[in-house]
């Protein structure tokens, strides 16, 4: 079987470099402004071909896939399209658009030219948000009534002081927790606002938003909540600290303190940790399945962006920014 030549442009984000390692199936073929020395070791960069734009790399008729970490968000959009118009799958950073036009024209061109692109969106596909699906799949919650989601990192000085950079915090982490709750759920998020705040930003006039309030409702009639911060504390432990809480009408199911700690309460039972069974599963091996076998995704590609396309509408649905 041939393996499938992958060109990373970026380490802006999760970069492909460590799946591409020791990958049955794919491999580093070039790469574009990725610093040679964050490259893991047994990397033979003889044999990888160094670009120094993305126009040279999507030139390279050898690439079967680009795998986009840009350095700067906004322009991922239309390299995206760039790289799709010259028969190149592509294999996206989050947030993979800043707009839904943006999105939407990607996913025309994608299908135009008979070519995958999807976000590198594997949130959920591992534990223990494969078990918490479980538990949602099998109605011992009754009906789901809300939901609350938690995405929060450390503060460092590499953080862009704009939006254009990495999305801003609501694009950028709050797309982890919108897909905790509809990757989880089976719901989708319908109505969303969202409240940002610079305050404790470091930077003095600086841009950042250090936090990230949203408010939303789901598809079935439920209500949600989630926040996203720079609050995280070192010590902590986790660089993460993401909590997961789904409440129904006959009990709720919870992941907190970096999702290291579960519990599943039903009205008449406490029914302690989840039993946490599933194998976790990289995302880009289920991109690999489709581009090489044809196999479908475990969700459409309308599931999978449509925690995208709902912390794009809380950006624009922007109730107060606080300076």
């Amino acid at each position: 079987m041939k393996k499938i030549a992958v060109g990373m442009y970026g380490i802006n984000g999760h970069q492909l470099h460590e799946q591409l390692l020791n990958n049955d199936r794919a491999y580093c073929h070039a790469i574009a402004k990725i610093d040679k020395d964050l490259l893991p070791k047994g990397y033979d960069l003889d044999s990888i071909k160094f670009y120094d734009t993305f126009e040279e790399m999507i030139n390279d008729d050898d690439i079967d896939v680009i795998s986009l970490c840009s350095p700067i968000r906004l322009d991922q959009e239309k390299q995206a399209i760039m790289a799709l118009k010259a028969g190149k799958h592509v294999y996206s950073e989050k947030p993979a658009a800043l707009s839904e036009t943006s999105l939407d024209l990607i996913l025309r061109v994608a299908k135009e030219n008979n070519r995958e692109f999807h976000e590198m969106a594997g949130t959920c596909f591992e534990e223990p948000f494969l078990t918490m699906k479980d538990v949602v799949k099998s109605g011992v919650l009754g009906d789901i009534i809300q939901v609350f989601a938690q995405k929060s990192y450390p503060y460092h000085d590499r953080r862009p002081q704009d939006d254009i950079t990495d999305g801003g915090i609501t694009r950028w982490i709050g797309v982890h927790a919108t897909r905790f709750i509809e990757h989880t759920t089976g719901l989708k998020i319908d109505k969303v606002y969202s409240v940002e705040t610079s305050y404790g930003n470091p930077v003095k006039g600086g841009d950042l938003a250090m936090a990230s309030s949203l408010m939303m409702t789901l598809d079935n009639g439920a209500v949600g909540s989630m926040i996203c911060n720079y609050a995280n504390q070192r010590t902590f432990g986790p660089w993460g600290n993401e909590q997961l809480r789904i409440w129904g009408t006959k009990g709720f199911v919870e992941a907190v303190d970096g999702v290291q700690k579960t519990r599943l309460v039903l009205h008449d039972k406490d029914m302690g940790a989840l039993d946490l069974v599933h194998e976790n599963v990289d995302y880009f091996e289920f991109f690999l399945d489709k581009i090489i076998d044809g196999k479908e995704f475990p969700i459409t590609l309308e599931e999978e962006l449509h925690p995208l396309r709902a912390v794009i509408r809380a950006k624009e649905n922007v109730l107060e920014r606080i300076k």
